[in-house]
């Protein structure tokens, strides 16, 4: 269990009555380090200024202006990961009552206070605070590593399916299509940023997220395949040097001398980033497509991130003669620049 810095404030009381404020700093302050207020308010600005280091959260329910379980429920939306007690000398039931019902406390301890009791409820809550903060941190470390895992198949997904689709006349064209086609998809994902969706990787276990993952790769085959066919068919007779004038009209953009300009950057990187279980987008779909298609005519996109209109962030697409992949654009070194830190 990690231990927190004792320097720093880990028990956050609030209540009016400088008496009982004294009296609970002497009883806990061995124990812990204490902040205290006197208000609602004044706690909200201190949680929100300590909240990095609190770890229990103590509030009296009566307290001029407002009752302490505004201050408990204000907690409870901000920052869930502290422990919230309430404590009162009136025996006000529906409070409580209603303080448990919705969350807002872990525990209830009334005034006058037993000082043994008192102590032990806060070393419980202290102890229980840690352990859940740890556990935090294990769960999103883990969940860190899947996130690489996965965008680590899915980078390899991305050069099977651009194998299995390139039009060639032999594996070895078919390949290195295919392999441009996975360099030029991956230079422009680099340029938008890579950003795996964090709290919907939550919803599944690894079995689930497996099976998600098999889906969704097929749907997205499949749409690409069916993409890439209308595709050639629509464009039967147009040539590589058309390239921006077909990317305009599948997936749009502002056309200007030589370039086109795209914005939502973040279409580049979907595929990668979206979280296990969301379907990728039809213009997502349409944009591989494409990158097929231009590489089997000999061409490519140099690809460059730019601020568009009003600041919003916009990616510039220029066409450039096609180069054959180096080794740079292998699919390890992808996964080294996507997934190692």
């Amino acid at each position: 269990m990690t231990v927190p810095d004792k320097a720093a404030p880990l028990i956050l009381f609030v209540d009016d009555e400088a008496t009982a404020v004294k009296y609970f700093q002497r009883a806990i302050d061995s124990m812990a380090s204490v902040l205290s207020a006197c208000s609602v308010e004044e706690g909200k600005r201190l949680l929100d200024l300590h909240a990095g280091s609190l770890l229990v959260l103590v509030s009296d329910q009566r307290m001029p202006g407002a009752y302490g379980n505004e201050l408990l429920r204000y907690a409870r939306e901000r920052h869930p990961q502290i422990t919230r007690i309430l404590t009162t000398a009136y025996s006000e039931i529906e409070h409580t009552v209603e303080a448990v019902n919705q969350g807002q406390i872990h525990r209830y301890i009334q005034k006058p206070w037993d000082i043994n009791a008192l102590r032990m409820e806060l070393k419980q809550a202290l102890e229980w605070s840690l352990l859940r903060r740890d556990h935090a941190r294990l769960l999103q470390e883990k969940l860190a590593v899947q996130q690489k895992q996965i965008v680590a198949n899915r980078l390899g997904m991305l050069h099977t399916l651009c194998a299995c689709l390139a039009a060639a006349p032999d594996a070895v064209a078919a390949s290195e299509v295919a392999n441009c086609a996975a360099a030029n998809y991956l230079a422009g994902a680099a340029a938008a940023g890579v950003e795996a969706a964090g709290a919907d990787w939550l919803r599944f276990d690894f079995a689930e997220t497996t099976a998600a993952e098999a889906l969704r790769g097929a749907h997205f085959g499949h749409a690409l395949a069916t993409a890439l066919a209308a595709l050639a068919q629509r464009y039967r007779d147009y040539r590589g040097e058309d390239g921006l004038t077909v990317l305009a009209e599948v997936v749009g953009g502002s056309h200007g001398a030589g370039e086109l300009v795209i914005a939502e950057r973040a279409l580049f990187s979907e595929f990668l980033s979206t979280a296990a279980g969301t379907a990728v987008s039809p213009r997502h779909v349409a944009w591989l497509a494409f990158l097929i298609w231009l590489h089997e005519h000999r061409m490519a996109l140099q690809l460059t991130p730019m601020a568009g209109a009003d600041g919003v962030p916009a990616m510039r697409c220029r066409l450039q003669a096609a180069t054959a992949p180096d080794p740079g654009a292998a699919i390890s070194s992808w996964v080294e620049r996507f997934c190692l830190p």
